[in-house]
């Protein structure tokens, strides 16, 4: 547990390249905004539409001022259609020799039953699938960004303590092509950041150049990801409830995952969560901080790594 400031915490970031889904909005852009203060060679803002991208990069130059002079590019990405991670991906590598942060930040909570373009139930497809192709197909990248002098290249996802509210079998393998609608919202959303979970838990024994970790924010709030939101009942009253009372701010938000991202002592295949101690938010707290027996299961993420594999396999990008 460590107390963290991205002005001052951040170590430099020159020569680095940077890709950031989700980041026209919320997390995803204030980790944009901090990465850009520590002058890396390239960011990449990876969203659905570029109005709103274009939007967002404005917002983060005229904070920055004329101090910086730190790329920004939009790069068009819809989590849920395969076809349009391939694409994106594909753009990437036309652009880019190095990859160091891959910041898996865009994602839905609690949506209406609902199918991706490919037949895949909505939150698990654009929570977990996208940005397991994404990884799948940026993956020789960031090998090759690895073997580079004084390389530390990060594969961060970005979940939830929401994971604990997945089904009792924690992801439905035999539903996930329908839209789960025998499961609630918040069930649904559960299965997909638990997949998060385990997919970087697997990652970490399968590319051990690449350290890989699962962020949980907290509560924040101004994130848009309750846009989506449809559940009704107990938890979901109470969470919205709550939120305008116990949110915290973006600022504040974003520092477990920017840890993560750039911060020492980082441990690979870990689950990672915020904690305020005497009034100061901490980050990188391990497991012992609200990861489910399931988050732990290394038999089921191995399943599941290799579940995602096979339905994949047909988007590799020939060389």
């Amino acid at each position: 547990m460590v107390s963290f400031d991205p002005t001052r915490d951040i170590p430099p970031l020159s020569g680095k390249v940077i890709l950031v889904t989700g980041g026209n909005i919320g997390l995803g852009k204030q980790c944009i905004l901090e990465y850009a203060r520590h002058d890396p060679a390239c960011i990449y803002l990876a969203a659905r539409s570029a109005g709103k991208a274009q939007a967002a990069i404005n917002e983060i130059k005229q904070q920055l001022g004329a101090s910086s002079s730190t790329p920004i590019k939009f790069l068009e990405l819809e989590l849920s259609s395969l076809d349009s991670v391939k694409n994106a991906t594909e753009k990437l590598l036309e652009q880019e020799f190095r990859l160091d942060i891959l910041m898996m930040n865009a994602g839905i909570m609690a949506a209406a039953p609902g199918l991706t373009e490919n037949g895949y139930e909505m939150q698990f497809g654009v929570n977990y699938l996208g940005h397991a192709l994404l990884f799948q197909l940026l993956c020789p990248l960031l090998e090759k960004t690895s073997q580079l002098p004084d390389a530390d290249v990060r594969a961060i996802m970005v979940t939830s303590v929401g994971h604990q509210l997945a089904p009792k079998e924690g992801i439905p393998f035999d539903q996930l092509k329908t839209d789960c609608s025998k499961f609630g919202p918040f069930e649904r959303y559960g299965s997909s950041k638990l997949a998060q979970i385990l997919w970087v838990r697997h990652g970490a024994t399968l590319h051990p150049n690449i350290t890989f970790a699962a962020a949980h924010p907290g509560l924040v709030g101004g994130t848009g990801l309750g846009a989506s939101a449809t559940g009704t009942g107990g938890f979901a009253n109470l969470l919205m409830a709550m939120s305008p009372l116990a949110a915290t701010s973006l600022e504040k938000g974003a520092r477990n995952q920017l840890w993560a991202s750039v911060g020492k002592d980082v441990k690979s295949g870990e689950w990672y969560a915020p904690e305020t101690c005497l009034g100061v938010m901490q980050v990188g707290v391990g497991s012992q901080s609200g990861a489910s027996a399931l988050a732990k299961d290394d038999a089921l993420a191995k399943k599941l790594w290799q579940w995602a594999e096979e339905r994949l396999q047909s988007y590799a990008i020939s060389s």
